[in-house]
């Protein structure tokens, strides 16, 4: 079983985290759990040497943004209605909104952090960056993404959860918060291993396995070894899947073809050089999915009751 006491919801009041919320509250709701609204006043992120930094009346500025904000934190939570679970509401100033967020869940020792991603691409997302892969990346805790769509599925209607294994630490522990999530919803679970695709130079030649029979040995090892780790947790209703390519488009494609409702995956939470040459599956599987993806921390916060 999960324990989930405090439940923590940034929103910048956009439609990318209002598409978050329903699922907030439902997670609070069934948990019973203590619930966070975060606001974070951040003036000009992203353009640190526009000319307003350097006026007069900053402060003025952020007493306006403050009342308004606090303004709509009050009809979040009026529009709500009955609940029966504590909703409390924060506003603070940041340089950054994703440094608010953290240091915040970490003062304020949060469980679990669901929030809105704009799922950006491209040089888009090199100018702009992305709060919700930095949180997900540095969180002491899980991290339940949401992705801005014009369709919702009902938060409470999860169905289909997809579990990426590359059998590492990491990955059992995905497994078994994927399995006490399946409990909760009634869901069946699919164990998804993506064998990653070497990919030569053109002037290689090419390289033809001996008796073309390397796959399918790999197939088999796979499909064994997660058949084993099913056994240890004794799901109600899972299903083994093998796919060959990159690991992060594999995982979306896999969970759209099979109309997921939900993806548990393990953060490494790699950061400097190692995130620079390595990068991050959970990152990339963040941007890209078309359903909400639940991120499991190897290190901080553990959720799982003994």
């Amino acid at each position: 079983m999960l324990r989930v006491r405090k439940v923590l919801h940034p929103t910048d009041f956009s439609r990318c985290a209002g598409h978050a919320l329903p699922h907030t509250l439902h997670l609070a709701e069934m948990y019973e759990a203590e619930l966070h609204l975060l606001h974070a006043l951040v003036l000009h992120e992203a353009d640190p040497s526009t000319l307003s930094h350097r006026l007069p009346d900053v402060e003025e500025l952020y007493l306006v943004l403050e009342e308004h904000a606090q303004t709509q934190l009050r009809t979040a939570i009026e529009e709500h209605g009955e609940a029966n679970f504590t909703i409390k509401s924060a506003q603070v100033r940041a340089i950054s909104a994703a440094g608010a967020i953290l240091d915040y869940a970490a003062e304020n020792e949060i469980d679990l952090v669901v929030m809105g991603t704009h799922g950006r691409r491209g040089l888009r997302r090199l100018l702009l960056g992305s709060v919700a892969e930095e949180v997900v990346r540095l969180a002491p805790c899980p991290v339940l993404t949401v992705p801005e769509r014009e369709e919702r599925n009902s938060p409470s209607k999860i169905e289909r959860i997809v579990v990426p294994v590359d059998f590492s630490e990491h990955a059992e522990l995905a497994l078994a918060y994927a399995v006490e999530l399946a409990r909760a919803y009634g869901a069946q679970l699919h164990l998804l291993h993506v064998v990653d695709e070497v990919v030569y130079p053109d002037f290689y030649p090419p390289i033809i396995p001996s008796g073309g029979s390397i796959t399918e040995e790999l197939r088999d090892q796979s499909l064994q070894k997660m058949r084993r780790l099913l056994t240890a947790h004794e799901p109600a209703d899972a299903a083994v899947h093998v796919r060959a390519g990159r690991a992060a488009p594999e995982i979306a494609e896999f969970a759209k073809e099979h109309d997921a409702d939900l993806v548990v995956i393990a953060s490494h939470g790699l950061t400097g050089i190692s995130h620079v040459l390595l990068g991050s599956v959970t990152e990339q599987l963040v941007r890209r999915a078309t359903c909400p993806v639940f991120t499991v921390k190897g290190f901080g916060r553990n959720l799982i009751e003994a």
